[in-house]
């Protein structure tokens, strides 16, 4: 018997147990509730996140499977490897953390995409989730190219779980240059994974395989409790060089290996 959506009141914040959430549409789990920063950390801490239309109330879901990247697993082509460094020599490339976070939110929301029609990053996400940023749980990612924004990423972090939320790219490879920059950042710090949520080919040829829920919400609890005490985000490490050494280029990706 296929199981409805639980609505909620803005308090308490609390959520349903998660094997609850529907198969069709998958994942989804309740209604309602609020886009606090409570609300939300609350959530993310539990594998659950929000998504919905303008218009529509908060919905709340936490699909299964689930898709997501192990940094030590993630795949990028030899042939971007050369790209980066040539745009380095050329364009001067660089990766920065939290720098212009609104604007690496707002850029996610503007992007045309194929596959989309419209954004579901409303006002109100954005609102909420720059409160999260003030408050050290939202981060951006942004790739420079002499010295203008052409790419990057936002998610959350909680512990030492990260969740990537979108990407945006205004020029050729430039949000897999800050998947890769901020997986090896976040290899560093001692992160494992990154929640992709909901499967695309392009997270998938880049490594994200679908994982289920109860194996997810295992490596979840055992991040989130993990104190990170950084406080603030910044490029630490030569990101390119680490990717280089940890193997992640190589001469062709093999479409098996996200299955």
């Amino acid at each position: 018997m296929q199981n409805e959506p639980f609505w909620l009141d803005k308090k308490p914040v609390i959520f349903p147990p998660t094997h609850l959430a529907m198969t069709d549409p998958n994942g989804l789990l309740a209604i309602g509730g609020d886009l606090t920063p409570e609300w939300l950390l609350h959530a993310y801490s539990k594998g659950i996140f929000p998504w919905f239309n303008p218009g529509e109330p908060v919905l709340w879901w936490t699909p299964d499977p689930r898709s997501v990247l192990i940094i030590d697993d993630i795949k990028f082509r030899r042939s971007l490897r050369k790209n980066i460094q040539k745009l380095i020599r050329e364009k001067n490339l660089k990766v920065t953390l939290d720098h212009c976070f609104i604007e690496v939110m707002q850029s996610c929301a503007d992007i045309e995409r194929s596959d989309q029609d419209g954004t579901w990053i409303t006002d109100e996400m954005l609102a909420a989730y720059f409160d999260l940023h003030k408050k050290g749980h939202a981060h951006s990612v942004e790739v420079w190219m002499d010295n203008q924004l052409v790419g990057g990423l936002y998610g959350v972090a909680v512990g030492k779980m990260f969740y990537g939320e979108s990407m945006f790219s205004e020029v050729s490879d430039a949000s897999k240059i800050a998947l890769i920059a901020i997986a090896m950042q976040l290899k560093e710090w001692g992160f494992q994974l990154i929640d992709t949520q909901v499967e695309t080919p392009h997270l998938k040829s880049m490594g994200a395989r679908p994982m289920s829920r109860n194996v997810f919400e295992a490596l979840l609890h055992q991040q989130t409790q993990q104190a990170f005490p950084v406080k603030k985000w910044q490029m630490e490490i030569d990101w390119l060089q680490a990717a280089i050494e940890h193997g992640h280029f190589q001469a062709a990706i093999n479409p098996k290996a996200a299955l």
